[in-house]
């Protein structure tokens, strides 16, 4: 199966402009993340999708792959389609821009992942109260055979705090069939996907089956520029 990887990354953020460029130990932060893709020794292809001549340059420079797309598309999934739509592929992983520590053998997982299912994603197990009371996390619930029930912001499934055994929170890597990314970027966001604000709850509401990968990840997602200093620290470790 011919599979690549795309890391969609915009320029603009309300909380850290430009953080795509963010230098971390020396290295951008596209860098880092494209850097792990290539571990993973599993892609046909890697491919930054960006909006921004600065983002471009800077993948030319360390040598990576890039496509430009329009500074209109509003989702990271509808700039991952607008790279590879014409391309030969059977598959691709969507691979967040601002996940510079995400391991390489998450990555090949979820790929490998898509010779059996069509649309892929991943969670781990976690023990926090205030994650799992947070909007900021979110938690998915899964059938016996580990494909998505639901996905939110809410605190799912309810638990009482004396019978509390934790939860499983979604990390934010995506893999999918060509042809299951073609249905979503040609179907309309339904009222659950717009009242969470998740956009993979189309796959769900359209009857389509996400198969979660269990992983150990603890996610070191860049938010805003104070979490430099910490991924950094995490790196000296």
């Amino acid at each position: 199966m011919k599979i690549a990887a795309v890391i969609p990354a915009r320029y603009g953020s309300s909380r850290f402009p430009g953080k795509a460029l963010a230098r971390i130990a020396g290295c951008s932060m596209i860098e880092r993340v494209y850097r792990q893709a290539e571990k993973a020794r599993c892609f046909a292809d890697i491919i930054v999708a960006t909006d921004d001549a600065r983002i471009r340059d800077e993948v030319i420079r360390f040598g990576g792959n890039v496509e430009m797309t329009d500074n209109n598309i509003k989702s990271g999934t509808e700039r991952v389609w607008a790279a590879i739509e014409n391309k030969d592929l059977a598959a691709v992983v969507n691979i967040q821009g601002d996940e510079p520590l995400i391991p390489e053998k998450l990555i090949r997982a979820v790929a490998l992942a898509l010779e059996n299912d069509p649309v892929v994603s991943a969670a781990r197990c976690s023990d926090s109260r205030d994650d799992f009371l947070s909007r900021h996390v979110v938690k998915v619930v899964c059938d016996r055979d580990g494909r998505a029930l639901y996905f939110s912001r809410a605190p799912i499934p309810f638990s009482e705090k004396e019978s509390w055994a934790g939860f499983w929170q979604h990390i934010g890597i995506y893999g999918y069939s060509k042809e299951m990314l073609r249905v979503f970027v040609g179907s309309s966001s339904g009222e659950l996907e717009r009242r969470e604000d998740l956009e993979q709850l189309r796959f769900l509401f359209l009857g389509l089956p996400i198969r979660i990968i269990l992983t150990d990840f603890v996610s070191h997602g860049v938010d805003v520029p104070a979490d430099i200093e910490k991924i950094e620290r995490l790196l000296r470790r």
